[in-house]
């Protein structure tokens, strides 16, 4: 199903400058009551007609202003599906922080040149990293068969050529990282992510990783930050700018411009998408960044709820709370 996030964009205004956003707070008590104000009624219109949608953060300016967990447990791992590719763009910023990665045009074959014999067709040399995180290296339809086998596939498009989401590339992406970085992906993700912006340990659950609602929002406002958490710069310069600009035009199953690993619906808003309603939706002029997490199944994947939740009522209680006076 095409997800229409191109008409979430109702407010112009330019992008928010790093700079001009607050660090990551807790609320006042004055403006608390202003934010139960503004949220009055949510949580009993989500328990009684948004039977799909598990939890929702909501978080404007820095802060945290409103939050929801149908199980009443807010340090719930709760699975993000695809969302996890998104995660993983923020996770190879912080390879490139590093300076163990120095250009999203790198080859994948000099990182990685055990893959050298797995493919003979020489379209592969000139498959990079940025290739891979736009979803433009131009193989046949996904194979869950493994990281080898999915570079063995037979090219049908010129890298960079063809958008075609495909499953089987963050494995690619993570096999990158844990080799150039000598660790497994679980401690990179500890230190580079977990241990910086203050986050939960997450679970692994194959491919596909589980986070707190709450985390999932950080990940969303860190790029708003230009990559900077608590004074440090977890991304370098500039990074952040780069996973969130359209890099194609994108296809199924969302149908909005791809940057990497991340779906941008304008130059302002920019949003993870994961399978039955998982997602992280950032709307820069506000300083807005909403987490949701639903039902992992087909049914909630066919009504959209997480989705008309965030275009109508949270925005609009946005709106009302930034009338109030939101700094």
């Amino acid at each position: 199903m095409r997800i229409m996030f191109l008409c979430l964009c109702l407010v112009a205004g330019t992008s928010v400058a790093a700079q001009d956003m607050p660090p990551w707070r807790t609320s006042m008590p004055e403006e608390q009551r202003l934010d139960a104000i503004a949220f009055e009624g949510f949580d009993s219109h989500i328990t009684e007609n948004l039977g799909d949608v598990q939890s929702v953060v909501v978080v404007l300016r820095g802060r945290p202003v409103y939050e929801y967990y149908r199980d009443g447990n807010p340090d719930a791992l709760r699975d993000t599906q695809s969302v996890t590719k998104s995660a993983l763009a923020v996770l190879v910023g912080t390879v490139f922080q590093q300076g163990k990665l120095t250009s999203l045009d790198q080859p994948v074959l000099e990182l990685m040149p055990e893959w050298k014999p797995l493919n003979a067709d020489p379209r592969v040399q000139d498959i990079t990293l940025r290739h891979l995180l736009t979803m433009t290296p131009g193989f046949d339809a996904e194979d869950n068969g493994g990281t080898a086998t999915a570079w063995a596939r037979p090219l049908r498009a010129e890298p960079g050529q063809r958008f075609s989401y495909d499953n089987s590339v963050p494995g690619m992406v993570s096999a990158i990282l844990e080799r150039i970085t000598g660790q497994p992906m679980a401690d990179l993700v500890r230190e580079q992510l977990v241990t910086p912006l203050a986050m939960r340990e997450p679970t692994y659950v194959g491919s596909l990783v589980h986070l707190r609602t709450v985390d999932m929002a950080k990940l969303g406002y860190l790029l708003l930050q230009d990559g900077r958490w608590a004074g440090r710069s977890v991304l370098p310069a500039g990074f952040a700018a780069e996973i969130v600009k359209a890099q194609s035009a994108g296809g199924p199953p969302v149908g909005t411009p791809y940057g990497l690993f991340w779906w941008v619906a304008s130059s302002n808003t920019f949003f993870a998408s994961g399978y039955g309603g998982q997602a992280i939706w950032v709307h820069a002029p506000q300083g807005l960044v909403v987490a949701v997490t639903s039902v992992v199944s087909p049914q909630s994947q066919q009504r959209p709820q997480a989705l008309g939740l965030i275009r109508g009522r949270i925005f609009q209680a946005v709106q009302k709370r930034l009338s109030s006076g939101e700094k």
